[in-house]
């Protein structure tokens, strides 16, 4: 985020960018990393930021699963029409590749769920809206969610915005959530900062993360 360092301590001085921290449950939630992102050819391939982000989420996810905290995973899907996805279908009409029996919707074999670990579908680009996610992360007594996915610009901080507005303490590693452009990715990444959760780096989640293990 080197290129907004120069707004970062004028942020601070007008009372944005507190830091909240982490709590004492967290849930890792893994957003949209589906193949669609993923497969060259593909109308939504991000390269590589997506792709990059998919490695850097690893060791977070092995983690998380050593820790046994909850882990939950979306993805994307729309009946063959797309009337299911609304006006966000007719914005992004690329979405309209991510149907049911597309191999495009399927998490990436490098991060795949495991047994007991919960995939939400959705249809819109915040994890929150129109599904389960909340009540099932309130049912659980979580109060830190940690974020990884993509796009950064889209269904992360779309995402974000929702989870601190459902009152979760919002945690995003820079390094796991990728975008098709460096400007968004960085722009996003600084307003998430800046309002709506915690940007920090992956090994400060990880360093978290190894407490809960001890």
């Amino acid at each position: 985020m080197t290129s907004f360092d120069h707004l970062a301590d004028d942020y601070r001085q007008h009372g944005l960018a507190g830091r909240i921290g982490f709590g004492e449950r967290p849930a890792l939630l893994v957003i949209d990393f589906i193949k669609a992102y993923t497969t060259p050819g593909s109308p939504l391939y991000a390269a590589p930021g997506v792709p990059d982000a998919v490695r850097a989420s690893q060791p977070v996810l092995a983690v998380a699963r050593t820790a046994g905290i909850p882990i939950i995973y979306t993805t994307v899907a729309y009946a063959p029409d797309g009337r299911d996805g609304g006006i966000f279908v007719q914005k992004v009409p690329a979405l309209r590749q991510l149907t049911h029996d597309s191999p495009l919707i399927a998490i990436v074999d490098e991060l795949r769920p495991q047994a007991g670990e919960l995939v939400i579908e959705k249809k819109y680009a915040s994890a929150f809206f129109g599904t389960h996610l909340a009540t099932t992360l309130t049912a659980l007594r979580i109060d830190t969610v940690i974020m990884v996915g993509c796009s950064t610009s889209g269904c992360i901080r779309a995402s974000a915005v929702d989870g601190m507005q459902h009152g979760f303490r919002v945690i995003v590693p820079r390094e796991c959530v990728g975008d098709r452009a460096p400007e968004p990715h960085l722009a996003n990444l600084f307003d998430i900062d800046g309002k709506y959760g915690d940007v920090v780096s992956v090994a400060e989640v990880i360093h978290y993360l190894n407490r809960l293990c001890e």
